[in-house]
């Protein structure tokens, strides 16, 4: 996907996540925090380490220090928001935000969790989408 068709993309049928995204991002700026560049998003670190990230369109949030794999992720929600658009929310956000919480849930009462955090198609794909989406950009 080129860069022009991500932008457009975020920024009309995507639009509901990034203006979110926006406003965080502004109250973050406003508090002093310093955004990073990741592939064609921006993101800022956020909290405590060992949370992951949350995406809002092309700003996410992360852990301290994340690791590549967090950030190619994150950055693939944000390829994820210019299919899904406005259902974005609906099919990957809510969704994702649930099963999180729900397998964070689980690991604190001592429960193992069954499957893997990207068995599921919608946190496996923004891997694989963010992982090569990234990696296209660095070779250009």
């Amino acid at each position: 996907m080129k860069k022009f068709l991500f932008y457009l993309l975020n920024l009309t049928w995507g639009l509901v996540l990034n203006i979110v995204g926006f406003i965080v991002a502004l109250v973050l700026l406003c508090a002093g925090k310093k955004p990073k560049r990741w592939g064609d998003c921006f993101y800022f670190e956020v909290g405590k380490t060992n949370w992951g990230g949350l995406e809002l369109g092309i700003i996410f949030l992360t852990q301290k220090k994340p690791s590549e794999h967090t950030r190619n992720h994150e950055h693939g929600h944000a390829v994820q928001n210019c299919f899904f658009g406005v259902f974005m929310p609906f099919i990957v956000s809510i969704p994702s935000a649930i099963r999180y919480w729900y397998r964070t849930i689980r690991e604190k009462k001592g429960l193992p969790n069954k499957t893997a955090y990207d068995d599921i198609w919608f946190e496996g794909q923004a891997t694989k989408l963010g992982t090569k989406y990234v990696g296209e950009i660095n070779r250009d």
